[in-house]
């Protein structure tokens, strides 16, 4: 390890230099209260930018073992630091000018969301602390520009980090503060299964958002509001009594006219699977952390599924039960969205009438008594719904505004007035005598086989180096196949794309094997994560990249839409 001097002297010797020379800086640095590691060095000024870590004895940071003594705690902690790093730095980004990303300083855009990032990780063992950032290495065209980068690395890096990355120079009661939310939303998803709960949202929750395009609470909103009848009051370990709504496990129906916030509520208990910020309106409301968003995904890659628990006797006698396309319809793919859920260790199916496929959610009597069911391959999900639950354990929470025959399997129906939610199982279930279902017998179902056992794709059995790329929170391009993620919503952030490209890459060289299952290599992945953390899947030469950890459901949800599945 060199000292701060030492690349001092560095950089006034390359200075106007040829861009190539600044390679000579990959190495460690001692700073008066840190180590300043140079990792990757950019080809040029336009290239990605250049990959820096900061190294902190635990001793030096000085946070008090107490704000990360759980997982969720240090988790959120971790964000929190990420923030207000990244707030530093955004506010004087781009003061070294040049060509390029020359002068950009950079770490993790957080959202709304807290999750475990590569970006900022900290030792539970010793509370050594390490922030890992982006610096654009200026230049003048593609001469070196030294004294720029000195003023970034001697005057800029060292205030943030004294700013951000130190417990003496924080706030103590707002990191506390943190550390409590942590581990109250935590307190809340543990409580969930005892309560026989698959969702709580608390009263006073602010569930829209401002727009389409902003995470960000919408002001001057309607605070969220429990029917009386569906109250639950959770005493938190720091927050103490909190009231709100709590949804039992089996089938809850959302319904209600259009706008009035079906879908707003919806969308809350699918990111419900996340602990979110303070300030976000959604930091009480807490969902099953195995839940999953269907919806019909037409055109979508399926390989080896057995969907025949929806959908048989198809008139080209293609198999059900090993189902493959490269192109399935709206009804195959999200019968196969429903089962790869399950095979993912799913115990909440989310979904919302707008978003599925008609025939495969409901076939009304009329329709039946002209189609027999005879002469239709597809059991529709109503016919299933209550079977899921009974016998496998699987609640599902439906968003329907058209469609009233799943009152019938429905245990609890709720109805969205304006935001407000009203508990109308009673009136529900009456009105629904006056329209029996057709009582036609219906063979329980087998449950699906989940025996997939993968073996290497050949495009990775080489030796090669495969190019990865993501597409914001579109896709995942591993060398010329993309992975379209678009309908996996419950996928937030850039950075979880990112990682489950290296999960794939993982899986591939270490785990498919043709003798591990899916769910097998999904349970060694997780281990892998919570044993050695993000860094571990990454093989790479230039650098740890910016990751966010994604929950098996999304890992699997990745594998079976990447068409190069060797099932």
């Amino acid at each position: 390890m060199q000292t701060a001097a030492d690349l001092k002297n560095l950089l006034t010797r390359i200075d106007r230099r040829g861009y190539p020379a600044y390679k000579d800086t990959r190495e460690s640095y001692q700073f008066p209260d840190y180590v300043l590691s140079i990792d990757h060095v950019q080809g040029d000024p336009f290239a990605a930018p250049s990959k820096l870590s900061i190294h902190i004895p635990g001793k030096q940071a000085g946070f008090p073992p107490a704000l990360y003594r759980t997982p969720c705690q240090r988790v959120a902690l971790q964000d929190a630091l990420t923030r207000r790093f990244g707030h530093q730095a955004s506010q004087a980004s781009f003061q070294a000018k040049g060509s390029g990303h020359s002068g950009l300083i950079a770490v993790s855009r957080c959202g709304q969301e807290v999750l475990e990032r590569t970006a900022c990780t900290l030792d539970p063992k010793n509370g050594d602390l390490v922030l890992r950032l982006e610096v654009g290495f200026p230049a003048n065209g593609r001469t070196i520009n030294a004294r720029e980068l000195e003023k970034i690395l001697f005057e800029l890096l060292p205030r943030y980090a004294a700013a951000s990355l130190f417990y003496r120079n924080l706030d103590a009661r707002q990191l506390q503060a943190v550390a409590d939310l942590a581990e109250d939303q935590q307190y809340i998803r543990t409580i969930l299964p005892q309560l026989g709960l698959c969702a709580f949202v608390a009263n006073g929750s602010i569930l829209p958002r401002a727009s389409g395009v902003s995470s960000l609470p919408l002001k001057g909103a309607i605070p969220f509001q429990s029917p009386s009848e569906l109250e639950v009051t959770l005493n938190l370990p720091h927050r103490g009594a909190l009231t709100g709504m709590g949804i039992q496990r089996g089938v809850t129906l959302i319904v209600g006219g259009g706008y009035h916030g079906k879908s707003t509520l919806l969308q809350a208990l699918e990111l419900g699977v996340y602990p979110h910020i303070a300030g976000d309106g959604r930091e009480y409301v807490i969902t099953d952390p195995t839940a999953v968003k269907i919806r019909a995904e037409d055109g979508r890659s399926i390989r080896n599924t057995d969907i025949s628990l929806f959908i048989n006797d198809l008139p080209n006698g293609k198999d059900t039960v090993h189902f493959t396309t490269e192109d399935a319809s709206g009804s195959t793919s999200q019968a196969a969205n429903v089962v790869e859920s399950l095979e993912a260790g799913a115990s909440l199916l989310l979904m919302d009438e707008d978003t599925s496929a008609t025939n495969f959610m409901v076939r009304d009597a009329l329709m039946q008594q002209v189609i027999h069911r005879d002469m239709e391959p597809i059991t529709p999900f109503l016919e299933r719904v209550r079977e899921l639950y009974d016998q496998h354990g699987i609640s599902t929470i439906l968003v329907a505004g058209s469609s009233g025959a799943y009152f019938h399997p429905a245990d609890c129906v709720i109805q969205m007035d304006r935001y407000v939610p009203h508990d109308i199982t009673a009136r529900a279930k009456e009105a629904a005598r006056a329209f029996p279902l057709p009582d036609a017998p219906l063979q329980p179902a087998r449950a699906p086989a989940f025996d997939r056992r993968p073996k290497p794709s050949p495009a990775f059995q080489g030796g090669e180096r495969v190019k990865l790329k993501t597409l914001g929170r579109d896709s995942v391009c591993l060398n010329r196949e993309t992975i379209d993620l678009r309908s996996v919503e419950q996928l937030t952030d850039s950075e979880q794309l990112t990682a489950l490209g290296y999960c794939l890459l993982y899986a591939q060289k270490h785990l498919m094997d043709g003798r591990r299952t899916l769910r097998q290599i999904a349970n060694a992945l997780e281990q892998l994560l919570e044993t050695q953390g993000l860094s571990a899947l990454c093989e790479s030469r230039s650098g740890i990249p910016f990751l966010a950890r994604p929950r098996r459901q999304e890992m699997l949800a990745c594998f079976n839409r990447y068409r190069d599945l060797n099932l």
